[in-house]
């Protein structure tokens, strides 16, 4: 076998990040993907942070590779009913529907889960929305900042106590999101080969926010309380939090062992703190934390990251460097792992970029070439899909679909 899913055809409906995510993913496991943009494309293309390049290179919109690489592009005017009519003929012919238009608009264009699998049942039809396609909220529009990091609850839990709520990096909710919708859609499909049925799988980026920080909602559920933030200086173990080398590199400490104490301040050359009765159980070390870390911080700044490294080896302390992206995608175990690979792109020649975040020793999901540009294949996938050709011609001259493959 060349992929996994190389039998499975996807139409997607969606844009932005969460949802094509996914199908980006099945594309890498050998999926036909085919991508319904409107006529001017998706909305992602062009709108997030681009890389630092010399005046005379090519350039591409390498988030929007990231996303959609794999994939085919039809461009289709939804608000024309004829568009609408085609899509629903388009979907007649797929194993999985993938979407995350607002419930509304699915509605109008005769595209939600109900109209689809009334007339094709063995259909699995996917659906990300930011509140749930229920509900007073299932019409609010949600990006991963507002409805994941926001209402989901993370951004109340995460800096410093007095801190305002921290941002977090473009697309970091929607990836976790697509993650779910796959697992959801690979599991429908299985039900679909034993039982020829199909169903809707639903996620939603408050719900995978939630899910996320499962280990404090659990609790919030028995006793209603929201935990405290707690400051770096204030942490409940000075091998549990973060220290700042002499040149500016932080480091990460995480020991739930309180007997490998006296161990690190040996390895890091203060035996001195372990024989200090202040310091000497895990409770006399939390109850004078602030004047503890305190020390080591001072201690911390007197050496670099580099001669850290072999002491806190030593130490019995689990630790790792707090990476920059410099450091990231230069990581010889990143390589190892096969986190990065390259695509060719006819414009900007080859570029890096990630492959999946998992691997598969007999069927190994690999990228596939690059994301399309808007409507590439709009008439060769509608011709391949059974489309009258006459019907094709006459929906071009009006103007229903486009693309630079009509």
């Amino acid at each position: 076998m060349t992929g996994a899913l190389e039998d499975i055809r996807v139409l997607e409906l969606a844009n932005w990040v969460a949802a094509p995510s996914a199908t980006a993913i099945m594309a890498d496991m050998g999926a036909t993907v085919v991508k319904v943009e409107p006529l001017i494309g998706d909305s992602m293309r062009n709108r997030l942070r681009q890389p630092v390049l010399p005046d005379d290179a090519p350039r591409t919109d390498y988030p929007f590779h990231l996303d959609n690489r794999g994939k085919r592009s039809v461009a289709v005017d939804l608000a024309d009913p004829r568009g609408g009519e085609l899509v629903r003929d388009l979907a007649g012919t797929v194993d999985v529907v993938v979407t995350n238009l607002l419930p509304a608009r699915l509605e109008r264009f005769g595209l939600a889960a109900d109209q689809l699998l009334a007339a094709h049942p063995a259909l699995v039809y996917a659906l990300v929305t930011g509140y749930g396609s229920t509900g007073p909220d299932a019409d609010t529009i949600g990006f991963d900042l507002t409805a994941f990091f926001g209402r989901g609850g993370i951004m109340s839990l995460v800096g410093e106590p007095d801190d305002p709520p921290h941002a977090f990096r473009p697309g970091q909710g929607d990836h976790v999101t697509g993650l779910a919708l796959l697992s959801a859609i690979l599991a429908a499909l299985r039900v679909r080969d034993r039982t020829g049925e199909g169903q809707v799988v639903e996620t939603a980026l408050m719900r995978t926010a939630a899910w996320t920080i499962g280990c404090d909602v659990s609790v919030a559920l028995v006793d209603g309380l929201h935990p405290n933030r707690r400051a770096r200086n204030q942490a409940f173990s000075p091998l549990m939090t973060r220290f700042r080398c002499g040149d500016g590199v932080w480091v990460n400490l995480a020991a739930f062992d309180p007997n490998i104490w006296g161990r690190f301040c040996e390895a890091i050359g203060r035996p001195d703190l372990a024989e200090n009765e202040r310091y000497a159980t895990a409770k006399d070390r939390f109850e004078n934390n602030v004047e503890l870390i305190a020390l080591l911080d001072e201690e911390f700044a007197s050496r670099p990251f580099e001669e850290w490294k072999p002491r806190l080896d030593a130490s019995g302390v689990i630790w790792a460097k707090v990476a920059d992206m410099t450091d990231l995608v230069e990581d010889p175990q990143a390589a190892e792992m096969g986190m990065f690979t390259e695509i060719d792109h006819p414009v900007a020649g080859t570029f890096r970029t990630m492959t999946t975040p998992f691997s598969m020793s007999a069927t190994p999901p690999e990228v596939r070439g690059p994301g399309p540009e808007v409507g590439e294949h709009t008439r060769e996938v509608l011709t391949e899909w059974g489309v009258d050709p006459e019907r094709i011609d006459g929906l071009a001259g009006d103007g229903v679909i486009g693309g630079s493959g009509v």
